[in-house]
C-alpha cells in the first residue's frame, strides 16, 4: 500500500515556515507585581501602541527629582502629584517577559502632553529584552502647574519593536557626502544665501514699529475728572 503521505523538498519546507510563521502573533508577556495590577491593552483594533498606566497597588512612596535636580521620596497614596519641572518615576506594576529580537519603546501620550504638559523625560524609554525589572514611566512636567496622576490614569503608550542586528566597526576613512547637505549639526535649519529673503530699505526711510496702547489699572484714564 502506498503512503499518503505528502513529501516536500527543502526550499518547499522553508518556503511553508515562512508563510506560517507571518500569521504567528507574537506574544508579550507581562507578570504584574501585584494582584490588583491590570494588564495594558491596545485600545482599539489597529493601534500601533498599548497604553501604559499609573498603577502603584503594594507601593507606599514615590521618587523623583525637582527642578533644581534635588531627589526626593514621597508618600504614594493614590495620587502621585508632580510640581512644575520635577521629574518622577511613575510605576506601572508591569514586569515585561520581552521576546529575544524585540524591544519595548515608550513614547508620551499625544493628550497627556498637550492638556497637562507630561512629557517623558528621557524622550523615549527604550526597554531591552534582558530588562526583567519593573518598568516605570519618567515623566516631565514643563507646564507651570502641579499635575496630579490617579490610581489608573493612563501615563504613556508603548510598542513591542523587532530590532535589527548588526554591528558597530571603525572605518579608516572619513564617510563621502550622499546628499546635497552641507555642514554639521542643524545645518539644514539654518538660514543661507539661497533661501534668505532680502528687504531692501533705503537709509533716509524711517522705520515705526506699530505697539499697542498701555493697559492702565482699574483707575479712570490719565485726564478724567471725577463727577462730584
Amino acid at each position: 500500500m502506498e503512503s499518503s503521505r505528502q513529501v516536500f523538498t527543502r526550499q518547499e519546507k522553508v518556503f511553508r515556515y515562512r508563510i506560517e510563521s507571518e500569521f504567528v502573533m507574537t506574544v508579550l508577556k507581562i507578570w504584574k507585581t501585584h494582584p490588583n495590577i491590570t494588564i495594558p491593552k491596545h485600545q482599539t483594533a489597529q493601534s500601533a501602541c498599548f497604553d501604559l498606566a499609573f498603577q502603584g497597588s503594594g507601593k507606599r512612596d514615590y521618587n523623583g527629582y525637582s527642578h533644581m535636580n534635588k531627589p526626593f521620596a514621597r508618600p504614594m497614596n493614590a495620587a502621585i502629584s508632580i510640581a512644575p519641572g520635577e521629574r518622577v518615576l511613575v510605576p506601572t506594576g508591569c514586569i515585561m517577559d520581552i521576546p529575544q529580537g524585540y524591544s519595548v519603546r515608550i513614547h508620551a501620550r499625544s493628550g497627556t502632553s498637550l492638556k497637562q504638559g507630561l512629557v517623558l523625560a528621557n524622550a523615549e524609554g527604550v526597554i531591552d529584552s534582558d530588562y526583567v525589572e519593573e518598568v516605570f514611566v519618567m515623566l516631565h512636567n514643563i507646564s507651570g502647574n502641579a499635575v496630579t496622576i490617579n490610581h489608573g490614569d493612563r501615563v504613556a503608550q508603548a510598542e513591542l519593536v523587532k530590532n535589527v542586528e548588526y554591528s558597530v566597526e571603525e572605518t579608516p576613512a572619513r564617510p563621502l557626502h550622499k546628499t546635497k547637505r552641507q555642514g554639521g549639526f542643524g545645518s539644514t535649519g539654518i538660514t543661507t544665501k539661497e533661501n534668505m529673503v532680502v528687504i531692501n530699505i533705503p537709509e533716509n526711510t524711517k522705520v515705526t514699529v506699530d505697539t499697542p496702547p498701555v493697559k492702565r489699572g482699574r483707575g479712570r484714564p490719565k485726564g478724567s475728572t471725577k463727577k462730584k
